[in-house]
């Protein structure tokens, strides 16, 4: 929910200090996620009319717009959005112009075709929520003036809140500003505008059939309407709000919504067949047209808004139909105000896909007592423009069995307060804190130990003493109750070893990869079978002699996995365990250790390197990649020890050839194998946070010939520390020996991709790049490959 600084402190004088305000919302519940200032202006950004529009043959996703700045100069622009149209005014961000996002508009071409600027939506101005399409401005703004003296827009500060579901009233702003009047001590000064009939007799019958669904329903019909645009304070509170401003009669509605909490619509009486409402149940398969353009399906559980002759005009609580909707022949209108059940308006909501700012208010909760205040409210502010504008008599109010009563109480025990909170609190004290946000004290127990609280209609949330109870704490200050840590009988938490190991299942988990859990025990011949020439140590009373060994590996039982898959015709399986092995040495006992082994069926042993950069960024360890010795059973150029000084952390690589025979496996099997004992006996890293860059990034690729004794690690060791702190991402692509290189050769091609930070790569820069990275793997032997 958007919240405007500037429109609270005209319901209560609550300040300006963003810090203060901040504080305060949190400190009641209503937790502030993000804060927005807007209104300021963005340098460059100026008013233009839309001359005309042209639709490419080859763009399907956009078309051409010429627009005049002021100067008689016709600019051509390309543009995503549709919704504008010949005549109309809209900022125009010219080239240079640095926008809120840190884009800067530069002559960028389609098909060939440059374009000369931006136009922009309110979002991209920072001046609202709106990201459907272009902000069409009043057509008498001045033109080739920056749009924010053009429109007089006022500095304000947003402030998005993240409500709970059990603060239905803070979804508008009158719910906020009481709030923070009674927490911070100040006058609260709501509007109170009364509905005074000034015309003849004229009204819009209502008739509710389903009256469970639908509790109460208001019409007053309005007349001597003049359609047209909505003053620029209006039109940027609605902005604020995330609303996009259409009319002068759709504004005031979403205005009335915004600031009480009052969803409302407005209809063109002259288009309502039979000029009245029926509510009732849609049928089965019925449809309607709503005001997006889009046909709905309803269904019986679905509320509708019939005319009087039963057409549909409206989804009940959801949205208007786009028969009835205001336009600019409008003259006379029917003003609907309502309370719809909560839970069915959330259930049609989700059978349709359609959530609107309405729904998601009455799901929630409005005030059942507020129509006729939130109809006063709507004249209030459609006479700022149409000041002849005529309320005529004869205002409907039907209220059905199901509208919640206007007076609610719950008996409140003192004891129970002093039990909740820890606190003691008097009946005056508990007065002044909840009186101000509208809850009544109105009688006391002779005892004074009982307290009956009238409850506001606002706050259909509260229902009982508990009810009651949060509120006192929340006016009282959680921060002031103090803290009582619970005592348990259970001690304990989880280890540096044990975070670790999860942590550790998670990366693999998200790599895609499965636990598997073989057999503990090998029967002999299956370390030869995998090509390891490793002592096991025999079982004296094993159940069966095909597992009578204890296991001086993991890999024997994930390759027996894979091969059971791949003789289902499962040949890409992707299998990790986390366990212990038992090799021979330690007296009296084995060398227990705990080990991490992963298969990867069907890719090549850059995918192992892949997996344990991953594994090495996560856990905060390092190693280096030594292919001077082949661990056994592995691939002879496609294998290499982990080794951190003196200490092997473990092994990675392919599958030899002759072992994936044995196992009747066709494909390649990449394996990475860990010592996890050694791993995660470390000590845990200090983690550093890592801003995510906002700026594109940029793809380099290089391709090297370097000696086949040459490494791949000492090429990729020196790209890193050639392309320095601008670089990415890196990764191997490409192997190649054959016609054009040179025997004992092979041919290395990685792509860079780079990305700074603070800005947008220049070509100079990723020249340089290039230049250091081809320096550095010269040092290590390499040329680059022409």
């Amino acid at each position: 929910m958007r919240i405007s600084l500037a429109w609270l402190n005209e319901l209560a004088p609550i300040g300006t200090d963003v810090d203060t305000v901040a504080g305060a919302l949190d400190a009641l519940g209503l937790a502030v996620e993000e804060i927005h200032h807007i209104g300021g202006g963005v340098p460059g950004v100026v008013t233009a009319r839309v001359l005309r529009t042209e639709r490419h043959p080859d763009a399907a996703k956009v078309h051409r717009v010429y627009v005049d700045a002021g100067d008689g100069t016709e600019r051509h622009v390309w543009c995503g959005a549709f919704n504008m149209q010949p005549g109309d005014v809209v900022p125009l961000a010219t080239l240079g112009t640095e926008m809120p996002d840190g884009r800067r508009i530069e002559r960028r071409g389609i098909l060939g075709i440059d374009s000369e600027g931006m136009l922009c939506s309110a979002a991209e101005l920072g001046d609202g929520n709106d990201h459907d399409g272009i902000w069409i401005l009043p057509g008498d703004t001045p033109l080739g003036q920056p749009y924010s003296e053009a429109l007089g827009l006022r500095s304000d500060v947003v402030f998005e809140l993240d409500l709970t579901r059990n603060r239905p009233d803070c979804w508008g702003h009158l719910g906020v500003a009481r709030d923070l009047a009674a927490h911070l001590g100040v006058r609260f000064d709501p509007p109170r505008p009364v509905l005074e009939p000034t015309g003849a007799l004229r009204s819009a019958p209502v008739e509710i059939v389903d009256g469970d669904r639908c509790g109460r329903f208001t019409t007053t019909v309005i007349s001597h309407v003049v359609v047209g645009p909505s003053p620029v304070d209006i039109a940027q509170r609605l902005l604020a709000g995330g609303m996009r401003p259409i009319n002068n009669v759709v504004d005031a509605s979403n205005l009335v919504m915004l600031e009480l909490n009052a969803p409302n619509h407005a209809y063109d009486l002259d288009t309502l067949g039979g000029g009245g409402f029926r509510i009732r149940r849609a049928r089965d398969g019925e449809t309607i047209v709503t005001l997006d353009e889009v046909e709905r399906t309803l269904a019986a559980r679905d509320l509708v808004i019939c005319d009087a002759l039963d057409v549909p005009v409206g989804i009940g609580g959801i949205m208007g139909g786009r028969d009835s909707e205001i336009s600019d022949a409008t003259t006379v209108i029917a003003l609907e105000v309502a309370w719809f059940e909560p839970t069915g308006i959330g259930q049609s909501a989700a059978h349709l896909g359609l959530r609107s700012e309405a729904s998601a208010r009455f799901e929630r909760g409005v005030d059942p007592q507020g129509c006729l205040a939130a109809a006063a409210r709507f004249v209030e502010i459609l006479r700022l423009t149409c000041p002849d504008l005529v309320v005529h008599e004869g205002v409907v109010d039907v209220v059905a069995e199901s509208c919640p009563p206007g007076r609610r109480s719950t008996m409140v025990r003192l004891d129970r307060v002093r039990r909740v909170l820890g606190l003691e609190f008097s009946v005056d004290a508990i007065a002044s804190l909840i009186e101000p946000i509208g809850f009544e004290v109105s009688s006391v127990s002779e005892a004074a130990d009982v307290i009956e609280v009238s409850l506001p209609s606002w706050r259909p949330d509260c229902d009982i003493d508990v009810d009651v109870i949060e509120e006192i704490a929340r006016h009282h200050g959680y921060d002031r109750i103090g803290r009582i840590v619970p005592t348990s009988t259970v001690h304990g938490a989880l280890s540096p070893r044990q975070r670790r190991r999860r942590q550790l299942r998670q990366v693999l988990l998200g790599a895609g990869i499965t636990e598997a859990m073989p057999s503990p025990f090998l029967a002999p011949g299956d370390l030869e079978r995998a090509g390891l020439d490793q002592p096991a140590i025999p079982i004296a009373n094993p159940l069966v002699a095909e597992a009578s060994l204890m296991r001086p590996s993991l890999r024997p039982g994930l390759l027996q996995a894979v091969a059971y898959n791949a003789s289902h015709r499962r040949d890409d399986a992707a299998l990790f365990e986390i366990g212990h092995v038992y090799p021979p040495g330690g007296l009296p006992l084995p060398d227990e250790r705990e080990m991490l082994a992963v298969v990867l069926a069907g890719r090549d042993a850059s995918a192992a390197v892949a997996l344990w950069r991953e594994i090495a960024a996560a856990l905060g360890v390092g190693a280096r990649l030594e292919q001077s010795r082949v661990p056994e059973g592995l691939h002879p150029t496609r294998s290499a020890s982990l080794t951190n000084g003196p200490k092997v952390l473990g092994v990675l690589g392919e599958i030899h050839p002759r072992v994936l025979e044995d196992f009747d496996l066709s494909m390649r099997v990449a394996v990475l194998e860990l010592d996890l004992t050694e791993i995660l006996g470390r000590p845990e890293p200090v983690p550093v946070a890592r801003a995510v860059s906002r700026f594109p990034s940029s793809d380099l690729d290089l391709a090297f010939v370097v000696a086949e004794e040459v490494p791949a690690e000492k090429v990729d060791k020196a790209l890193r520390q050639g392309a320095g702190a601008l670089l990415a991402e890196l990764g191997l692509f490409d192997v190649y020996r054959g016609s054009g290189i040179d025997a004992g050769h092979r041919s290395l091609a990685y792509r860079l991709r780079l990305q700074a930070a603070d800005r947008t790569l220049t070509d100079a820069e990723i020249a340089k790049v290039r230049d250091a990275c081809v320096a550095a793997v010269a040092g290590v032997g390499g040329r680059l490959r022409s």
